[in-house]
């Protein structure tokens, strides 16, 4: 006989269960004081509930949500998150600026070392007749990438003063918005990077990766030595010993030598992958700026401060 009823359990301890459970029907049955049976073959759970009372109740749109292809916001996630803190305290970056009008889709995000911003201007029949402008908590776009992975379709998102929604095909996210001022990071955007060196993203990639093997564990410090035709990208410490590698590149300025966090590089260039990528500075003391040669589809820029050798 089955029963309609709800309860809360907590769903952490659920969830291990139903995982390791065989492929074969599954009964519940809510017992005295909010416990709960859960049965599956041989095997026989119990787990302590409280009344659905207790459950939080769930916030609603308040306004008609937007649509947006599910991939192209996968790709604003997939290019962006990486640069946004780590540090609880710093709390305003702990998350993307997000936002969204006529003109098209933005969102960026930094850690104070470096930024990432992606634009996407042609939304089509997608333009939102509202704005949207609203902080996405990291979680929350940990979340969403699991959501749209694979899903092809539009997701539906929304915003009010303290809520970010997203709906993607029978699935519902809600998440509380992040509060606090963003940083101006126009003020950050390169104007006057003069100085322009085409790689070859993928070789880039991995000399970067082989020579931050001897780069120092704290620092992650590596030398990039720019000179007509070729970069020169040395690491070494101490204790350990050194690494050197000569990747060929389009450039005919001066010789220049400026130094980067290696991870921070492969932050990029895991994210961009094959393709042409353009790496833009004045000297060796300014923020230099990367991004794809070529991209018909975003306007994708990362940011990256230089490290004092």
């Amino acid at each position: 006989m089955k029963t309609p009823g709800a309860m809360c359990v907590g769903a952490r301890k659920l969830f291990d269960i139903a995982r390791t459970l065989p492929d074969a029907p599954v009964n519940f049955r809510k017992e005295e004081n909010n416990w709960a049976t859960v049965k599956c073959e041989r095997s026989n759970f119990r787990l302590a509930g409280v009344e659905k009372e207790n459950f939080p109740e769930v916030p609603s749109f308040r306004s008609a949500p937007v649509k947006m292809p599910a991939e192209v916001f996968k790709t604003f996630i997939d290019r962006t998150i990486f640069a946004i803190t780590l540090e609880e305290s710093r709390y305003t970056l702990s998350g993307a600026k997000f936002m969204l009008d006529k003109a098209g889709a933005r969102m960026v995000t930094t850690d104070g070392h470096r930024l990432a911003y992606i634009e996407h201007k042609d939304l089509g029949e997608a333009a939102p007749a509202e704005t949207i402008d609203t902080l996405i908590p990291r979680k929350t776009l940990a979340e969403l990438n699991k959501l749209t992975t694979g899903y092809e379709g539009d997701i539906s998102l929304g915003a009010d003063e303290n809520h970010i929604y997203f709906e993607a095909g029978p699935r519902l996210l809600i998440s509380r918005a992040l509060t606090g001022q963003f940083p101006n990071y126009e003020m950050v955007m390169p104007k006057n990077n003069d100085k322009v060196a085409i790689f070859d993203g993928a070789a880039l990639g991995q000399a970067v990766r082989r020579v931050a093997l001897m780069s120092d564990e704290r620092t992650r410090a590596i030398r990039l030595h720019l000179t007509s035709g070729s970069l020169n990208i040395a690491a070494q410490t101490a204790e350990e010993g050194e690494a050197k590698e000569t990747v060929a590149t389009e450039y005919a300025g001066e010789e220049i030598e400026i130094g980067f966090n290696a991870q921070y590089l492969q932050d990029f260039l895991n994210g961009v992958g094959d393709g042409q990528v353009a790496f833009e500075f004045k000297d060796g003391n300014s923020q230099a700026q990367m991004r794809l040669a070529s991209d018909p589809d975003y306007d994708y820029k990362y940011i990256i401060m230089p490290m004092r050798l």
